[in-house]
């Protein structure tokens, strides 16, 4: 489609014509009704061909990728997506249908997979099982050293190893009646037995002296053969020191003389570096000495050339100064000049004849006549100039009474800022004072909160001390039964074994601590080995010397006249 139509609004301007249409001479004839030029512009659809613009189908293109960009890239999108989709679907169905097939390379991979999954599954299973079995074996291994450890450390106990030590005593006894009674049947059965023994243990003993004898014999002769060989042996040694001593003196004869060479050598070399040291020092000497001449002729020259500028700057100013005095004399010269010329002319003048004295009379007059404007013009100026100082004194006051003005000014406000900042200040400060009031109130009331909570924590503390007392109490009480059932079993096996039961049943009596005191019920059962004065029940050591009846009679009433719980010894 070549052109395309588009509607517009009556309000467009239409520039230009139509393309390939000639340029219209306006109508020449009258002009006709509205009606009939509206008629014209009409086609059969009823669309007004002045609202009507034709434009080329590139313009038109150019419009609507300007209008539908968006759409477009949408749409474009939309279509790719599309296909894709498409794609992916086709691609599903198709694996879809040959993931079944068996007679395919793909098939058979796929068989092969799901027999190795299978057959890793089946293994995965066995590699369970096996993993189950021991886990419990190893959970069972634990519990077994679990329960050895706490029986090991169960007989680690004080108790318990004091049990164990009367135990051990028992068998000790048991052992002891046994040897006794083995003693006793030895004897009975060696009374009859006495003379053959006593005679044989004789043959044994001379037998013994002879044969220790020959032996001392033997051992003599082998003393002496190792005496000789020692001998023999010092001899040789004390050769071999003599050769070592001679090689000895011969390598030190040869060192001395090598150390001897060694330091004239050094002393050579010694001269050698002494010379050559002394070298250097003169010639350092000779360069210090030098570098002093240099640095003294460098000095010089710059003093000499300070002088040459002192005297040039005292040459340039009594030059100035006779400069200035020759154009003094130079004034006075041509000053007194003038002052001759001045009379010789006034002489001059008086020889001329009266014809001339109008002359010079009127010379004067213009004279004065100049010397009375220069006056005024002086005067005047002389005026302008008071004139001027009096305007810039006026000014210079004005300034300073202002500037004095504005000073009081910035004073006043100065002294007002203070005062506003005083007032801040003071402002600040009761706030600082309220706050701090309140911060101590607040502190005080933290303070009473904190105590509180102190009190509850210490009544906590207490009651958790109570409560942990009261839980080792029955854990004593425990320890105590399982103890008493344990002994009690030992005691039994004891006592069918015939062993004397005494130890065991003394080291398992009731309440822990081995003492020999009475049961402390309020302190868990236990059994001190010595009672304090005091109601805590303190534990202290079993025996008494001399030296405790000197201390209690020191230290506590006797004991008819004490109202304290006395201590006992069991």
């Amino acid at each position: 489609m070549a052109t395309r139509t588009m509607s517009k609004s009556a309000e467009v301007i239409r520039h230009g014509r139509r393309q390939g249409q000639a340029r219209t001479p306006p109508p020449s004839g009258p002009p006709q009704a509205e009606g009939a030029q509206h008629t014209e512009f009409q086609v059969p659809g009823g669309t007004d061909l002045r609202d009507v613009m034709v434009m080329s189908k590139k313009d038109f293109e150019r419009i609507h990728g300007t209008l539908t960009q968006g759409t477009m890239q949408n749409r474009e999108a939309q279509k790719a997506q599309r296909i894709r989709q498409d794609k992916e679907a086709l691609h599903s169905r198709s694996k879809d249908v040959v993931k079944n097939w068996a007679n395919t390379i793909a098939g058979q991979r796929q068989k092969r997979l799901e027999a190795r999954k299978i057959r890793e599954d089946h293994e995965e299973a066995e590699r369970v099982q096996v993993d189950i079995e021991e886990a419990k074996y190893q959970a069972e291994q634990r519990r077994k050293a679990i329960e050895k450890a706490k029986t090991q450390q169960y007989y680690q106990t004080d108790r318990v190893k004091g049990f164990h030590g009367a135990l051990l005593l028992t068998e000790v006894l048991k052992e002891r009646d046994a040897q006794v009674e083995l003693k006793q049947a030895k004897e009975r059965a060696n009374q009859g037995k006495d003379r053959e023994l006593l005679r044989k243990f004789q043959e044994d003993r001379e037998r013994a002296i002879l044969e220790d004898q020959m032996a001392a014999s033997k051992r003599y002769q082998e003393r002496a053969t190792v005496a000789n060989f020692q001998i023999n042996q010092i001899q040789e040694h004390h050769q071999a020191l003599a050769g070592e001593d001679r090689e000895d003196r011969r390598e030190g004869q040869e060192i001395q003389r090598l150390a001897r060479l060694h330091e004239w050598e050094r002393r050579k070399l010694d001269d050698l570096r002494r010379g050559e040291k002394m070298e250097l020092m003169m010639a350092h000497q000779e360069h210090t000495s030098n570098r002093d001449a240099i640095r003294a002729i460098e000095q010089q020259k710059e003093e000499e050339e300070d002088e040459e500028i002192r005297l040039f700057a005292a040459a340039k100013k009594k030059m100035t100064k006779l400069r200035r005095e020759r154009e003094s004399e130079m004034f006075k010269k041509v000053q007194d000049h003038r002052d001759k010329m001045v009379d010789l002319l006034s002489k001059q003048l008086k020889k001329k004849v009266d014809n001339e004295d109008e002359r010079i009379a009127k010379a004067v007059t213009e004279q004065e006549a100049k010397m009375e404007a220069d006056r005024v013009e002086k005067e005047e100026k002389i005026k302008a100039e008071l004139k001027s100082i009096a305007e810039h004194r006026a000014q210079v006051m004005a300034q300073e009474e202002q500037a004095r003005r504005e000073k009081e000014r910035k004073d006043q406000e100065v002294l007002e800022l203070k005062m506003e900042a005083d007032k801040i200040f003071q402002a600040k400060q009761e706030d600082r004072q309220r706050k701090q009031l309140q911060d101590r109130k607040n502190l005080a009331s933290t303070h009473l909160k904190q105590a509180g909570v102190q009190k509850e924590v210490l009544v906590k503390k207490k009651q958790e001390d109570l409560e942990y007392d009261r839980k080792n109490f029955d854990l004593i009480a425990v320890e105590e039964q399982q103890f008493q059932e344990y002994a009690g079993h030992v005691i039994k096996k004891a006592v069918d074994g015939g062993r004397n039961p005494y130890p065991l049943i003394k080291a398992a009596r009731e309440g822990a601590g081995g003492g020999k005191g009475p049961l402390f019920d309020g302190k868990g059962g236990i059994r001190p080995s010595y009672m304090a004065t005091d109601g805590q029940g303190t534990q202290l050591s079993a025996y008494q010397g001399p030296t405790t009846e000197d201390v209690k009679n020191l230290h506590i009433a006797p004991a008819d006249k004490a109202k304290k719980r006395l201590g006992f010894v069991w």
